[in-house]
């Protein structure tokens, strides 16, 4: 690549970030901006909120989401084994009983560390 080629990609990165610069500063000079003590509560569906807004949750609900999304993902992964499963044979038995088999350590090591009991 010559210098030109490096000249018109600066060129572009000063553009958009002189773009993005005047947006934000049109945004901030023309967008009305009146907060109350009423617009800076937490909306929580009509409800007023009570206490204070930052309460503690317990890190179990967000692993037991964690290990939601991960089994939930991988088993998307036997779709494309199912298209092509008879054209693999015992290659790809094997293959999937061993995918199976590191999903099943990974839900036994869970369950044996409590992280799938609900309390």
């Amino acid at each position: 690549m010559d210098a030109a080629s490096f000249g018109a990609v600066a060129l572009a990165g000063v553009v958009g970030v002189l773009f993005v610069a005047l947006v934000y500063g049109a945004v901030r000079f023309l967008a009305p901006s009146h907060p109350t003590a009423s617009k800076l509560q937490t909306y929580e569906c009509g409800v007023p909120p009570r206490g204070q807004p930052w309460l503690p949750f317990r890190v179990q609900y967000y692993v037991f989401a964690l290990l939601f999304v991960i089994f939930d993902i991988e088993t998307a992964f036997f779709f494309p084994w199912v298209l092509v499963h008879k054209r693999l044979a015992w290659v790809g038995l094997a293959e999937v009983t061993a995918f199976v088999a590191v999903l099943w350590v990974g839900v036994s090591y869970a369950w044996r560390k409590g992280a799938l009991r609900w309390e």
